[in-house]
């Protein structure tokens, strides 16, 4: 299991990945992203400074069942 709050998961069968944050002991969706423009604008809205600088540091973000910054399955 991850220690990262966030986490990125697998691209869908279509196009894009859901986004969750764990904070307050659950899981709370911010979201299916389909860009990193898109994951951006979520960690913004969830109160993350500067979230451009975190996209790559593993503390922050797991990337799963995919590349980092890749949004589709194919």
């Amino acid at each position: 299991m991850s220690s990262a709050p966030i986490v990125v998961h697998p691209p869908s069968n279509t196009v894009g990945r859901r986004v969750t944050v764990h904070s307050q002991g659950r899981d709370e969706i911010l979201g299916t992203a389909y860009s990193d423009h898109d994951l951006v604008v979520f960690l913004e809205g969830a109160g993350i400074q500067d979230p451009d600088s975190i996209l790559d540091d593993d503390r922050w973000i797991e990337w799963r069942g995919g590349r980092a910054h890749h949004w589709s399955a194919a």
